[in-house]
């Protein structure tokens, strides 16, 4: 993918401007995070062949089975990392990009995990032409990313069975975790953790989701 390939018509602002619109009346109140969904394109991470869905807010499939998140999930996880400008986040699970490019806009310093290495290569090619500063790393995202610790916030884009404590452990204090946990089907909670101190957490079980399967040794086999 080439920079002149990244196209922004006055056609897909004026749809953004109406997700942002849209996501406002869900519930989304993050400036921030408002801002950021307005300004990044979703259409440079979606699939070419189906454009005229990319800003309807939902799920759509990408590549080897796995999805671009809704844009009301991919905002409402953003505001509940809380961060603020030069935050560090790692994200689990690159996927199409979109999530972590939204990080990026927020003003954030970004380092993500992809399990496909396919996915990820395509993702880094879109953050090349975009000239985006983005740590991208293929591997097991349920270890997280020891060697680059600690975080101040971690968003986890994939249903998980449980929350692994690598990532407890890889926050700062008063960092959050964005996860949802659950089973492989319906049955899934939005969960954010914060980290009071290295030996205590703060727990909040939030709204119901579905998610795609956590891979990786603490996930779903």
């Amino acid at each position: 993918m080439k920079k002149t390939d990244l196209i922004d018509t006055l056609i897909h602002q004026g749809q953004r401007k109406r997700l942002v619109d849209e996501l406002r009346k869900k519930g989304i109140q993050s400036e921030s995070v408002l801002s950021a969904m307005n300004s990044v394109p979703r259409q440079w991470f979606f699939p070419k062949d189906f454009e005229h869905f990319v800003y309807r807010d939902a799920a759509f499939p990408i590549d080897h089975g796995q999805t671009i998140s809704q844009p009301y999930t991919v905002a409402y996880q953003s505001q509940l990392l809380g961060i603020d400008r030069g935050a560090k986040v790692l994200e689990i699970g690159t996927g199409s990009g979109y999530q972590a490019a939204v990080l990026l806009a927020m003003g954030a310093e970004v380092y993500s995990v992809e399990y496909i290495l396919p996915l990820l290569k395509t993702a880094s090619e879109v953050f090349k032409a975009m000239g985006s500063k983005i740590q991208l790393f293929h591997g097991d995202g349920t270890l997280g990313l020891p060697a680059h610790a600690p975080f101040d916030a971690i968003v986890v884009t994939a249903g998980a069975p449980a929350v692994p404590d690598t990532y407890i452990q890889q926050l700062s204090i008063g960092g959050r975790l964005v996860i949802p946990v659950g089973d492989q089907t319906d049955e899934q909670k939005m969960m954010r953790i914060t980290k009071i101190s290295n030996t205590q957490t703060k727990t909040e079980i939030l709204q119901d989701c579905k998610f795609v399967p956590l891979k990786g040794s603490l996930g779903w086999k």
